[in-house]
């Protein structure tokens, strides 16, 4: 008997995706925030889950690792795609990506064409695609975490990173000063397993996709 494997991060991901399993009738025999277990079995003998970092669901898809997974479009922009089928955008786990800057800070002039800033951010393609689009010279900072340090200390003059309610910003003297792209997570398969598993992936597909129009 074939069986298929999704990966899922932890945190918001994976609580979000809990009511679209629920309606597929997969419900996970251990939680991953209180379980040590990276692989956890469901109700369903043919499906688990595999606990992986919100960046690589996409690798692991892609080399079929996992046959399906759940991944933020930002994660999937700076993956590149390849190898994926993204068949849908399952609207959970909403924020935007945006660019902040330390109050007091003059961005309208320091972006006019031909400006040059230094830009903090872990969102290092989609911030390339941004600026170039603005005919700016930006020079990227690869972070990988506390971006809201870099302008405070004078690392960079801005940042791109993924905002909810822009608490953390206003509470280190930042602010939004541009709206990149909104977010959510989308459901990627592997493409030769959709092929080679379709009566297992393709219930899946249609209960969450109806779950998403509901």
């Amino acid at each position: 008997m074939s069986s298929i494997t999704l990966a899922l991060s932890k945190g918001r991901i994976f609580e979000e995706t809990l009511p679209l399993l629920a309606a597929a009738g997969i419900v996970p025999t251990d939680n991953p925030e209180s379980s040590r277990k990276l692989i956890i079995g469901t109700n369903r003998p043919e499906v688990r889950l595999v606990i992986v970092r919100a960046t690589d669901t996409p690798t692991y898809v892609q080399y079929g690792a996992a046959d399906l997974g759940i991944a933020g479009k930002d994660v999937l922009i700076e993956h590149g795609g390849a190898g994926l089928y993204q068949p849908l955008d399952l609207e959970i786990a909403r924020c935007r990506m945006c660019v902040a800057v330390r109050k007091g800070f003059d961005y309208g002039a320091a972006t006019r064409p031909g400006g040059r800033i230094r830009v903090a951010t872990k969102y290092i393609n989609a911030a390339k695609a941004h600026f170039a689009n603005k005919a700016m010279h930006v020079d990227l900072i690869k972070l990988y975490g506390s971006m809201e340090l870099a302008p405070l200390v004078g690392l960079a003059d801005a940042i791109v990173d993924l905002v909810s309610s822009g608490a953390t910003l206003r509470a280190n003297d930042l602010e939004e000063v541009e709206e990149i792209m909104s977010i959510s997570s989308r459901l990627v398969v592997n493409q030769a397993s959709l092929k080679t598993k379709r009566e297992l992936i393709q219930p899946i597909l249609d209960v969450f996709s109806q779950a998403v129009k509901g």
